[in-house]
């Protein structure tokens, strides 16, 4: 075989795989921020019940987070945009969850027993906890589109595809949390696992990437 053509075959094969690790990134992504977000109405409950000014907080501090990481997301992607960075970002979305698991509990008595009004008391609960690990993850989808796009003219494409796997992985983090998840595991648990989940994918795009860096 003539090097030259297997040299290109091996770069082609090398640029597939880190096209569908882009999707699988955002996919996960997706997954991560709805699986997030239905376990926190359960761990604010025991403190600040399961009303619906407690899930209005939620979601409201959800959608802000998400809108501000879409926003930084975008910023990022124009300097230097690589798979390597978005592992980064994968990473640390990951590493922002970790004090949910081991200091949510002490931190969400603190805030019950400080706040009287238990609507304040869920959104700043909210806010603690899981406004920073969602504002990263927000910032995979629009990072990853950059990586994705070649070409202008397909561009449109490139976002509605990324989009389409990014809500997908939402839908499937919905209903494997509610239906099955809470019901097998505890929630620490539940958390943990997603958190190694994402730190793996983190890695593989971490090493996989390089130094490799998008024009």
């Amino acid at each position: 075989m003539n090097p030259g053509v297997g040299d290109v075959s091996e770069r082609l094969r090398l640029e597939q795989f880190r096209k569908a690790l882009v999707f699988l990134l955002a996919g996960w992504s997706g997954y991560f921020v709805m699986a997030i977000e239905l376990l926190s109405g359960r761990l604010l409950a025991p403190n600040f019940g399961n009303s619906i000014y407690v899930w209005g907080g939620v979601i409201t501090v959800f959608m802000l987070s998400l809108s501000m990481g879409y926003l930084l997301g975008g910023h990022l992607s124009v300097h230097a945009p690589s798979l390597r960075r978005l592992g980064y970002l994968m990473l640390g979305a990951a590493v922002l969850t970790l004090p949910v698991v081991f200091w949510g509990e002490p931190l969400l008595d603190w805030i019950f027993d400080s706040v009287h009004d238990p609507r304040y008391g869920s959104l700043l609960a909210s806010s603690a906890l899981f406004f920073l690990p969602t504002a990263i993850s927000g910032t995979v989808s629009p990072y990853a589109i950059r990586l994705l796009v070649k070409h202008l003219h397909a561009s449109g494409k490139s976002a509605g595809s990324l989009y389409f796997v990014s809500t997908f992985g939402s839908a499937v983090g919905t209903i494997l949390t509610s239906f099955y998840l809470v019901l097998w595991f505890e929630i620490n648990q539940i958390l943990l696992g997603m958190i190694a989940a994402s730190v793996t994918l983190g890695l593989a795009a971490i090493l996989v990437g390089g130094n490799h860096a998008e024009e």
